[in-house]
């Protein structure tokens, strides 16, 4: 297998990473709505619903780890002689098979995907209690409070967020592209990641500090229905 082959591979594998990531978020979008529906978490779809998101957790896992022993077995390769070339499938294949020996279930539960349909679905079920007791008029003011809260606009790209996540630690929020792009150009500059918003201390924002905000999102995009309709 030529090295032009393998690098195929890794980005074919890396757009399927990517449509996975996207089936998750619609699987949270689905449980969201059926938790708000039934205004309760403990629905029977949702456990469905969350065992399917703890399987794509898995296979995103697996296509992490693949990918980064693929790249570290080519990279050795690529120095020694082109024979080596041979055994570069068995040599992914025990190495791969040795990373993934090592792993266990439990620690999906910490995938930023899985952290965030937990949320998403708690959110959602706390929102669907507060709409039962109160009146629309006071729903309407806290949608208004609450937006006027948090900022949809991106403090990187200036511009409304599409897919925000919210920074744990120091609870910002940014436009997922462009926060992973940020810390991707400072890491390769062997930089730390700073927060973008003003005034922030947080010196060292990290991807796993990151955890979709699937509620900011769905308020996003019904703004946004608002607006095309006035």
């Amino acid at each position: 297998m030529s090295l032009s082959a393998v690098h195929g591979t890794l980005s074919s594998l890396k757009s399927c990473q990517a449509d996975i990531g996207t089936g998750m978020d619609i699987v949270t979008d689905v449980a969201m709505d059926l938790t708000e529906a039934q205004s309760e978490a403990g629905h029977p779809g949702i456990k469905d619903m969350e065992a399917m998101i703890l399987e794509c957790a898995k296979l995103d896992r697996e296509i992490n780890f693949f990918v980064d022993v693929v790249q570290k077995v080519t990279s050795e390769v690529t120095t020694q002689q082109p024979e080596a070339m041979f055994s570069l499938s068995d040599k992914v294949k025990e190495q791969f098979n040795e990373r993934m020996a090592r792993l266990s279930d439990a620690e999906l539960q910490k995938h930023q995907k899985v952290v965030a349909f937990k949320e998403s679905i708690k959110n959602s079920a706390n929102q669907a209690n507060k709409e039962t007791e109160d009146n629309m008029e006071e729903l309407d003011e806290d949608i208004a409070v609450t937006q006027s809260q948090v900022n949809f606009t991106c403090p990187l790209t200036q511009v409304e967020m599409v897919n925000p996540v919210k920074n744990k630690k120091c609870n910002h929020y940014y436009d997922e592209g462009a926060i992973l792009g940020l810390i991707k150009a400072r890491h390769s500059q062997k930089k730390k990641c700073r927060c973008p918003v003003v005034g922030c201390g947080n010196s060292d924002v990290k991807e796993s500090d990151l955890v979709p905000d699937q509620m900011l999102r769905r308020k996003i995009q019904s703004q946004k229905r608002q607006n095309n309709r006035t």
